[in-house]
């Protein structure tokens, strides 16, 4: 089944609103077996929404549409579905009772204008909406289908989850099975080159890739008949992959690399403490957006200026004088510093010049410096990012932190 996704909304193409839906719908649409070949965007237009849908019924067998479905006079989402589909608009009596139920619910006045929130098209399977009051429906005619959802995500998500999947788990005669792998320390033209033979070869499950920020991630998709079948195709995939480039899969399924560091520190009960010259406490930031990080972060010192590294830290000022900040000396003795000051388990710590002024010849932007430390195991290098600006650079910096404590945590493994 070959299906297309079709939101409505002129504020989603004044980019007002993020369409969150479209991800989701794919994702869930996709793991039914059902291919997603067409995503498209259209204003509160009933011509050009006429239009986009007729495009996507000569294409597809299956069309999901979300948004337009309220009161208001732009909501046409249903009109414009109903005369495409050759259907009238009739009152569904229980649809009305249960907007007349939910205003009376809120003790407000329902306005004429909701009635219109119960119009549906003639024999339509109606999907009542337990999250709002727009109800949704399916249309079914000549081996094709409209789903039409509300367009807020809440509410459609409800409706997509408990209504809308069991109906479409009827009509599809596959599974679709899938692996996100993610992958640090390695680019997207490097990664292809060391799967290369598997990508050119691949017939079912496939490969691909897709770069992210910094980093890379690899999705194994199999379509077999049963579940079952599929998992246990890309999982022999993802068995070879991983012994080709297993030493930088940070995850196999498809979590940032944050949330696998901090799920290890949080079942190991490792604490933590950080000292970030250059990145500014975003290493910090990026642990304590974590739910019940505390119980395990101690603290993190944004020791920015050569004082604040001697001060909090210890740093020997001859050791700044003679190597300079942004050094791998001052980076282990800010290590050793904050190991003294915390008694924390694992000890990180950062500097560097992130740009995009302050480079020399022999320091250039983009230069860190960094160490870790849990319990007698230590790590310590040396970096050289691209000449990219100071955000990128900070961030990527994080990244390269995380990854260094995450393989300590691999090594050390209680």
């Amino acid at each position: 089944m070959k299906s297309a996704l079709i939101s409505v909304g002129t504020e989603l193409l004044f980019g007002q609103i993020t369409n969150t839906n479209t991800v989701y719908l794919s994702q869930q649409i996709n793991a039914l077996g059902i291919d997603v070949l067409y995503h498209f965007t259209v204003g509160d237009n009933p011509d050009r929404l006429e239009e986009t849908i007729r495009i996507a019924l000569d294409k597809c067998d299956l069309i999901i549409m979300t948004g337009g479905l309220g009161p208001t006079q732009d909501d046409l989402t249903k009109e414009v579905v109903a005369k495409v589909m050759n259907k009238p608009l009739i009152l569904h009596r229980p649809s009305l009772e249960r907007i007349e139920h939910f205003f009376n619910k809120i003790n407000r006045i329902m306005t004429e204008n909701n009635t219109k929130q119960a119009l549906l098209p003639e024999n339509a399977v109606i999907f009542d909406n337990d999250a709002g009051t727009a109800p949704g429906f399916a249309l079914e005619i000549h081996d094709k289908i409209i789903v039409c959802l509300p367009g807020p995500p809440r509410e459609m998500i409800h409706m997509f989850s408990k209504k809308v999947l069991p109906f479409l788990e009827e009509k599809s005669h596959h599974v679709i099975y899938y692996k996100m792998l993610r992958i640090f320390g390695l680019g997207e033209s490097a990664l292809e080159d060391k799967l290369k033979d598997m990508i050119t070869e691949q017939t079912d499950p496939t490969i691909a890739t897709y770069a992210k920020e910094g980093e890379v991630a690899i999705r194994v998709t199999s379509k077999r008949q049963n579940h079952n079948e599929a998992k246990s195709s890309v999982e022999g995939l993802v068995k070879a992959i991983k012994q080709r480039v297993g030493d930088y899969i940070y995850s196999y399924d498809d979590e940032e690399l944050v949330d696998v560091v901090t799920k290890k520190l949080l079942a190991r009960e490792i604490s933590i403490s950080c000292a970030e010259s250059c990145t500014g406490g975003l290493f910090s930031a990026n642990l304590t957006d974590i739910p019940g990080i505390s119980s395990v972060f101690d603290r993190g010192l944004v020791t920015y200026s050569n004082k604040a590294k001697i001060e909090e830290l210890g740093v020997n000022e001859l050791t700044l004088d003679k190597f300079g900040a942004v050094s791998f000396e001052v980076a282990q003795e800010m290590m050793q510093g904050l190991r003294r000051a915390t008694g924390s388990r694992l000890c990180v710590s950062v500097t560097g010049i992130a740009g995009p002024d302050g480079g020399t010849d022999d320091k250039p932007v983009g230069l860190v410096y960094m160490c870790a430390m849990l319990d007698d195991h230590k790590i310590c290098k040396e970096f050289h990012m691209r000449a990219m600006s100071r955000s990128w650079n900070r961030n990527y910096t994080v990244l390269l932190m995380l990854d260094m404590v995450n393989k300590l945590l691999d090594q050390n493994v209680d």
